[in-house]
């Protein structure tokens, strides 16, 4: 976008961020929550919209609401009503969808971003039902119906429209995930449909109180295409503008093969749904003390993590984003710096190796074939400087994760493998090499400086593992200054 796109409007954004909860079976039936079976495996009679099936409210679903809200500091409505929201769309059987209109399960709230600089207001999270999934067959010019799908709990978090732009739209469903993953109500995966977003957004000259037109672009499947699928639509939008067009209020879909919003239909209003009570539910009531339950049953948070990690282990804000993405690397950072107090080896042991291999051998950091004491070990040593990291790395790391049952302190005592630090050793072993070698000294400091690692090689050939590599080279390097003087 142009700067002076920049200097003459502003964009406003909403987001509605759709999370399907992990609950064993759907909002109003006891079928499988499963939709990534096959299709129509997990199918009822409610969700076809047999005559006569009625619903029943799924607890769990309204347990998963309730922590979502307490996460997001919101307000929790203590009498639930439930209501039909009526549109025809070939994967809702029912030709109704039910979901809550006013009386959301969680009012108001906020999520913090950009490390707690701005809090994004929440306006509301209520609860409804999926609908089925179409899937467009454009080589035989078919569309089918996979109904898997209908009728998963979800929860809808709208935001206020106070979202400035691209960047902070994506810090925004960054933490969603972050809350999700560590609350377990959701898996996040956003390439199947468990987190979908929905953006809003409008222009408006900065001069103007009034909010301009505003454009809905459905069903976004990942950040990055939040991202794109905003930054195309400001620029859209501001061509329109400048050519003195309207801009129609619409919902668009992202092409991400092509980077670029189509329209799909003009926007419904309210009217448009005809909303009504659900005849066939009971008004949910929601006690103080189940509240306080739900509360009991919330662990540690990212903000929690976040703190401690910031305060008691003084380690930077850029390593301690890298592992809050994942609750199960969190815990085992904090369980590993209840063992040491090299917390800074310990991350970058986390960000580099270990993360290394999991991501490799696509597993959980929970299932790692190391002990946790050997790993301590191997990371004191280092910081001890009694083995190098590289051959810390190179080999012993490799061989116990080949060997689970081994002890650590068995293997370097039966191999020797602690590395020499003596520095009259040391010394005495460059004495030999320059004598040895006294021309390629000559070489070296005549500016041939790639002779300097061969020398390094050549002191250590045969005792990589027991001689301190970091002194030999500080040693070598005052050895041969004097030859140069």
């Amino acid at each position: 976008m142009n700067n002076f796109c920049i200097k003459k409007y502003k964009s406003i954004i909403g987001l509605e961020v759709h999370l399907q909860l992990l609950t064993k079976s759907k909002f109003f039936s006891s079928e499988l929550n499963n939709y990534t079976l096959n299709p129509n495996k997990n199918i009822d009679l409610f969700t076809l919209a047999h005559p006569g099936v009625l619903p029943s409210i799924n607890k769990k679903a309204i347990e998963f609401a309730i922590k979502m809200g307490l996460i997001c500091h919101s307000d929790i409505t203590k009498k639930n009503f439930f209501d039909r929201k009526n549109y025809f769309y070939p994967d809702m059987a029912k030709g109704y969808q039910i979901t809550q209109n006013k009386t959301p399960i969680c009012r108001n709230g906020y999520i913090s971003i950009n490390n707690n600089q701005k809090k994004i207001n929440i306006n509301r999270i209520q609860l409804e039902e999926d609908s089925g999934k179409l899937v467009h067959d454009v080589l035989n010019k078919k569309t089918l119906i996979n109904f898997n799908r209908g009728g998963i709990p979800l929860i809808e978090i709208i935001t206020d429209p106070i979202i400035k732009d691209s960047n902070e739209a994506c810090l925004f469903l960054t933490e969603i995930r972050k809350i999700i993953r560590y609350l377990e109500i959701c898996n996040d995966n956003m390439e199947e449909g468990a987190l979908r977003c929905d953006v809003n957004i409008s222009l408006m000259l900065k001069s103007e109180k009034i909010f301009g037109k505003k454009v809905e672009i459905k069903n976004i499947n990942s950040i990055k295409n939040v991202k794109l699928a905003i930054e195309h639509e400001i620029k859209r939008q501001f061509k329109i503008l400048q050519k003195g067009g309207k801009i129609i209020s619409e919902t668009r879909h992202f092409n991400a093969l092509k980077n670029i919003t189509i329209s799909q239909r003009e926007k419904e209003g309210l009217n448009d749904y005809r909303y009504f009570m659900e005849p066939d539910l009971s008004p949910v009531v929601i006690s103080n003390l189940w509240i306080n339950s739900i509360k009991k049953k919330i662990s540690s948070l990212p903000i929690n993590f976040f703190n401690k990690f910031l305060k008691l282990y003084n380690l930077s804000y850029y390593n301690i984003n890298i592992i809050l993405n994942d609750k199960n690397i969190v815990l085992f950072f904090d369980k590993l710096c209840n063992l040491t107090f090299y917390y800074k080896s310990v991350i970058n042991w986390i960000i580099g190796p270990i993360k290394l291999f999991i991501n490799k051998n696509k597993v959980s950091v929970k299932n790692l074939p190391i002990q946790l004491k050997n790993l301590i070990i191997l990371i004191e040593l280092i910081e001890l400087k009694k083995i190098s990291f590289s051959f810390a790395y190179q080999n012993i790391y490799f061989y116990l994760l080949k060997n689970y049952k081994v002890s650590l302190l068995c293997i370097i005592k039966k191999f020797n493998l602690i590395q020499e630090n003596n520095n009259t050793k040391i010394i005495k072993l460059i004495n030999i090499l320059i004598k040895n070698y006294i021309d390629k000294i000559y070489e070296y400091c005549n500016g041939k400086k790639g002779i300097f690692g061969m020398l390094i090689g050549i002191t250590t050939k045969d005792k990589i593992n027991k001689i301190n590599l970091n002194k030999i080279s500080v040693f070598l390097k005052k050895k041969i200054n004097i030859f140069n003087n």
